[in-house]
């Protein structure tokens, strides 16, 4: 039976989520999938539940699952807190705690949506990507700090990178790339900094164990322009944690919204999914919210930490034709589309699922 771990989190996470466990109810019943659920608290209704953003009972539970399903953190009722109260906190503590090193984000153009991108559709049509990130190193997990030095207060964030942590996510990217087209792009900033030359060294000493992937390299400036000038050349894209964090959700545009942007993040244990959206207070509890992002998410779960290929594709098969029958929630409606809420999308993808 599979252990899943269910974490709602705040904002629209509860809502988004709920979509996806009906479709998950769908899926033990149609495919006689077993498992079981638990719950636990992160984020902002953690801090407000028991003063912190991870408490010890998640953590205790979430190493116990096979699988996490999560759905947003954060909300400006929280912004004041300290740093280590932050809802945002959690997020990279269940990170760190699950040893969650490598984050996939697949972008792709769904032909229903190519109208609600800001680009052209010649530009857009064959995109199909996948981001490989680097998760638990980097700044958002070195030394910080303030300091004040002849009365000037400063600031530091350190990037720091073991040969190691670079070479399990270079593996991870160049494994993926051998199950699609065999192109890996590897994105730094090694004319600068010393964490990019030796990233660029060990993915150039990677790169021999797999004769069938091709390989280049780009800036990761260079790499946000190419994105937007010609996101069909990329296949997999792989890259250290804040450039990560920044090109992902650039390219999520290719997509016509985060809220088709699904995300899956690994390592040696459980894997975490959840939609590459925020917590979009401004939304919560309108039945506005976009919940594909959480339902493709679960798609993912099944695809990595179950091994359920068929169902994998038989949820993305739904969620397309459901695109194609003109359902949109707000985040991707335009004129001559059908304009529906949280709950009847998701309604609408158990029904395609037969």
């Amino acid at each position: 039976m599979a252990k899943i771990v269910v974490l709602p989190g705040d904002g629209i996470g509860p809502e988004v989520v709920n979509q996806a466990l009906k479709v998950l109810a769908k899926i033990g019943e149609k495919y006689k999938f077993d498992y079981n659920l638990e719950f636990g608290k992160i984020g902002g209704s953690a801090v407000d539940a028991a003063g912190e953003p991870f408490p010890q009972e998640t953590q205790e539970t979430v190493l116990k699952s096979e699988a996490v399903l999560l759905g947003a953190v954060g909300g400006p009722k929280w912004d004041n807190l300290p740093r280590e109260k932050r809802p945002e906190k959690g997020l990279l503590e269940l990170r760190k705690t699950l040893g969650l090193f490598a984050n996939l984000r697949p972008v792709k153009c769904w032909p229903q949506l190519v109208e609600q991108s800001p680009f052209k559709e010649e530009i857009i049509k064959n995109v199909d990507l996948l981001m490989v990130r680097e998760l638990i190193g980097g700044a958002y997990f070195g030394k910080k700090g303030h300091k004040e030095e002849n009365d000037e207060l400063k600031a530091f964030d350190t990037i720091e990178y073991s040969q190691q942590e670079i070479s399990r996510i270079v593996q991870t990217a160049f494994q993926l790339a051998e199950k699609r087209r065999k192109h890996v792009t590897s994105v730094d900033k090694a004319n600068v900094l010393e964490t990019s030359r030796l990233w660029r060294r060990i993915v150039e000493e990677e790169a021999l164990k797999y004769p069938e992937v091709s390989l280049n390299h780009l800036y990761v400036d260079n790499c946000a322009m190419q994105l937007c000038l010609n996101p069909g050349q990329f296949d997999v894209i792989v890259t250290e944690n804040m450039f990560g964090d920044i090109l992902s959700d650039e390219s999520s545009i290719l997509g016509a919204s985060l809220g088709m942007l699904p995300s899956a993040s690994l390592g040696e244990g459980p894997g975490l999914y959840e939609p590459a959206h925020g917590s979009a207070p401004d939304i919560a509890g309108q039945n506005k919210a976009n919940p594909l992002a959480a339902i493709l998410s679960l798609a993912m779960m099944m695809r990595f930490s179950f091994d359920r290929q068929d169902i994998a594709d038989s949820v993305e098969q739904a969620v397309e034709r459901v695109l194609a029958a003109g359902l949109r929630t707000g985040d991707i409606w335009s004129e001559g589309t059908r304009l529906v809420g949280t709950e009847e999308i998701g309604d609408a993808v158990i029904n395609e699922m037969g």
